[in-house]
């Protein structure tokens, strides 16, 4: 019996998971087999997650679950330790330490990116990142927890501290969390007579010199003077120098005393990818051809934030592809085409895709976008991001489940419910059991 050729896909995001459910589509039954291998059993749509930090969409209807949608395509939840070229073999881990080999033909690389962290001190102490449902679901009740601390705290000091929030980064993640985070403070305020609305503070820091680098320079002009209208702190050309003991200092010289502290600056490689062996460049990207072929690596591909791949359609030679969801969503379209391709005996095609736009979101009704050259503000192009990413959302069935969360939040008023103790489930449990052994 022939050989089917066995396509092993490292990640489950976005690059992952539509380069299989592509190959899937593509592919002729007994074709190639396709194994995708993530240590989550599930695939994040992360412009939504604003929106679950501000209430608007349900933490779950962002999720989505891997097996049901790549149905004929073999998931392993395990990481990845070790890759040997030379015999085509992946190494895998799974959560309860067995390990395993995986034979590949085809090799696709798409692990993504992490946070880009700095050498902060006290950062990884006192901030917190914005890249999962788990990070946006903290925040939500990291505000409303905060509003109640206030109102019951005596000492204006604490007050004060409890009120101030700082986000670190004025990119898309930074400007959209900020301005739903705010509005959902401003509502909640109607619910806290004690509290003064102006007495929340909401200061932006970034080192550059403008915000929404994706954008034009007057879109990014104007999103600075929304934020500042509604009372935001807006410090550009500024960085965070320390977090300690619930006091943020900036390199202008100035401090202030914040409980809450996110921070959003930006994205790099996965750094697995250079721990494997993989030919990285200076970044720790993986380098490829515009094929989407890693360099000196017969059968293996990568696309995505992990991977440097030359940007065709710009004027500079020696431009890559930005790490936007934009372009991991269309590499993987043209990277699982190619893989079909070349199974057939077919020559592969350059990635080449000009920059369409950008859409964000600063809060409920407000919003930037700019595409093919046409700008939008305010509620119409609020109304295009929520479109735009309704359509790129995974399956019909998250489709219709976020479409009825934004129908739900139409009408009824915002749900301000605090659940902050899902966060730590064995909290009461232990407390109990403590309670009890002392009883004893």
């Amino acid at each position: 019996m022939e050989k089917i050729p066995q396509i092993v896909v490292l990640g489950g995001g976005y690059v992952g998971m539509y380069t299989a459910l592509r190959l899937r589509r593509r592919l002729r039954r007994g074709e190639a087999a396709v194994t995708v291998v993530d240590p989550a059993s599930t695939m994040t749509y992360q412009p939504f997650l604003a929106e679950v930090a501000g209430g608007s969409v349900e933490p779950r209807h962002v999720v989505v679950p891997l097996r049901p949608v790549l149905r004929g395509c073999r998931v392993v939840t395990a990481r990845v330790t070790a890759i040997d070229t030379d015999r085509r073999r992946v190494t895998v881990e799974s959560a309860t330490g067995d390990e395993s080999e995986l034979p590949y033909d085809v090799l696709v690389v798409a692990l993504g990116s992490v946070a880009r962290t700095l050498p902060v001190p006290g950062l990884a102490e006192h901030a917190v990142g914005f890249g999962t449902v788990a990070e946006a679901v903290h925040l939500r009740n990291r505000v409303l927890s905060r509003l109640d601390a206030a109102a019951a705290a005596t000492d204006p000091d604490h007050r004060r501290s409890a009120l101030t929030f700082a986000v670190v980064g004025g990119g898309y993640s930074g400007v959209e969390v900020l301005g739903e985070l705010e509005d959902l403070a401003r509502y909640a305020l109607r619910f806290h007579p004690e509290l003064d609305p102006a007495e929340p503070r909401w200061v932006l820091v970034d080192a550059a010199d403008r915000v929404l680098p994706e954008v034009s320079l007057p879109l990014a002009r104007y999103t600075v003077d929304r934020l500042r209208r509604r009372g935001v702190d807006v410090r550009l050309g500024t960085r965070l120098v320390s977090v300690s003991d619930g006091l943020v200092r900036l390199s202008d010289g100035t401090g202030f005393a914040a409980d809450t502290v996110v921070w959003t600056a930006g994205v790099r490689a996965n750094p697995v990818a250079a721990r494997l062996g993989l030919p990285v460049d200076l970044a720790g990207r993986v380098v490829c051809t515009a094929e989407l072929r890693v360099r000196e690596l017969p059968g293996v591909w990568s696309a995505g934030d992990v991977a440097a791949v030359p940007d065709l359609s710009a004027a500079d030679p020696g431009a890559l592809c930005g790490p936007s969801a934009q372009h991991a969503v269309r590499q993987a379209r043209r990277l699982a085409d190619n893989i079909v391709a070349e199974l057939r005996g077919r020559p592969a095609k350059a990635y080449r895709h000009p920059y369409a736009g950008s859409v964000a979101s600063l809060g409920l009704h407000k919003g930037v976008a700019e595409v093919y050259g046409i700008r939008l503000r305010g509620w119409p192009a609020w109304l295009l991001h929520r479109l735009y990413h309704l359509s790129r959302v995974p399956t019909l069935n998250r489709k219709i489940r976020v479409a009825a969360d934004w129908a739900v939040a139409a009408v009824l008023p915002r749900d301000i419910a605090e659940l902050g103790p899902l966060e730590d489930p064995r909290r009461d449990w232990e407390r109990a059991v403590g309670d009890g052994r002392a009883a004893a």
